[in-house]
């Protein structure tokens, strides 16, 4: 049987601007394309998890608008069970502008939550059957901290391992995020969880102590394209990254925190469950827009084929 995830996060339609540079303050640049694009980190890393073979359910809310029923029907078509996702008249579908430099692939991005602040603690509760079934529950921030907080309460009482991808990351962190299983920041996010500027592996080694104390059992923080850093009682140790031609980083970390939880799910190490999702995440950055860019197991595990690390896994000890 493949895996099954729960997923709790924000769905929204992205503008997705390309640009030759992203520009500086007060300048005005003109554009190179755009295109509009399915995304939202909680959508992504559902459609992500399907695509790599597991069974998912998605949790989160939409407006009642044209974008909110193109985005429906796309998480079904991606195989998305989205009978927990919630249609609202009191808000718009969710939007984010992304701006992609070609330049240096790299991206800014702002969001327009909309619906996906009415998806509320009740909600939780009438989704109650999508935690018992699963053996992971996932969840980012892209909803109220509230709802955050009850859906981890919820999958602890079902015994259900909860994931957290702390991104986007508010004022504050919510406040159940120590309860969480396993917690995949980057190192901004590492850096506000727990004070400790991140900017190498040896700060990263750092932060991921201190989360450690906290009593998060596995912490992996990204570090792009050099990878990430482990950390649960095995140690600490480094995963190296893959080397792809970037395009566009967007949904890069979800598909990572998706593909870790799936492997993790089917039982494989924390170091070939990092490596799977690191070659994930950098097969998403080779094309344009977040899901669109989303790679099947079979180009994963071609990857990693063709870096003979299916038989070999790279680990450095710290």
């Amino acid at each position: 049987m493949p895996p099954c995830l729960t997923v709790l996060g924000n769905i929204n339609l992205d503008f997705s601007i390309q640009v030759a540079r992203i520009p500086a303050k007060g300048e005005n640049v003109v554009a190179d394309g755009f295109e509009l694009i399915a995304g939202g980190k909680g959508a992504n890393q559902a459609v992500a998890a399907a695509r790599l073979g597991a069974q998912v359910l998605l949790i989160g809310c939409l407006g009642n608008d044209a974008y909110g029923k193109v985005l429906r029907k796309r998480l079904s078509h991606e195989g998305v069970n989205v009978k927990w996702v919630e249609t609202t008249a009191e808000a718009a579908t969710g939007t984010a502008f992304v701006f992609v430099g070609q330049a240096d692939a790299d991206n800014r991005i702002v969001s327009v939550l909309g619906a996906n602040l009415k998806c509320s603690p009740q909600h939780i509760e009438q989704a109650h059957r999508a935690f018992e079934r699963c053996d992971f529950f996932l969840t980012s921030l892209g909803v109220p901290e509230d709802t955050v907080n009850r859906a981890m309460q919820v999958a602890a009482d079902c015994s259900v391992p909860a994931f957290l991808d702390p991104s986007p990351l508010g004022k504050k962190s919510p406040q159940l995020w120590t309860g969480s299983s396993v917690i995949t920041p980057n190192q901004t996010e590492a850096s506000r969880l727990v004070k400790v500027q991140v900017k190498n592996s040896a700060t990263a080694l750092t932060a991921a102590r201190k989360m450690a104390t906290r009593g998060i059992e596995r912490i992996a923080i990204t570090l792009g394209s050099k990878g990430c850093l482990l950390l649960d009682e095995d140690g600490a140790r480094l995963i190296p990254g893959f080397n792809v031609q970037v395009v566009d980083p967007t949904g890069a970390g979800d598909a990572f925190s998706a593909a870790l939880a799936i492997r993790l799910a089917e039982e494989a190490s924390f170091d070939e469950a990092a490596t799977f999702a690191n070659a994930t995440g950098a097969l998403a950055c080779t094309g344009r827009g977040a899901q669109l860019s989303l790679p099947t197991r079979d180009k994963v595990e071609a990857l990693l084929k063709r870096t003979r690390r299916d038989k070999k896994l790279k680990v450095t000890a710290l």
